[in-house]
């Protein structure tokens, strides 16, 4: 059974940058062909997928995120991470880890609240 667990800080300041690490247990994030995903939702708006980074090393993101988002990874940690930069108050949300990619996901974190404020 893979399990993920999202953790980092749960309050970000607007411009700064926002880094969240996943944690995955019961499976391998080198194992082909998976894909890991990091993905969110504001509060009263749909499931957002922000990007993935596969089996292989390689990453691939939202258009509407990839100029200030960067997906990498530990593998002797089996941790993916997340980060966001110049965050403002609209990237507030629950962010998940998911294993899959942007079509399809099996598992998911329980996701980490994520406020911006001052």
């Amino acid at each position: 059974q893979v399990q993920l667990q999202e953790s980092g800080p749960g309050l970000v300041k607007p411009s700064q940058t926002l880094s969240l690490t996943c944690t995955v247990s019961g499976g391998s994030i080198t194992t082909h062909y998976y894909y890991w995903s990091w993905i969110r939702q504001p509060p009263g708006k749909g499931l957002e997928w922000i990007g993935y980074i596969a089996y292989s090393g390689s990453t691939a993101y939202s258009p509407s995120l990839k100029s200030r988002t960067s997906i990498s990874r530990d593998t002797s940690k089996n941790q993916f991470t997340l980060q966001l930069s110049t965050v403002t108050p609209e990237d507030a949300a629950v962010y998940y880890c998911a294993r899959g990619d942007h079509y399809y996901s099996d598992y998911f974190g329980q996701g980490t609240q994520v406020t911006v404020s001052s």
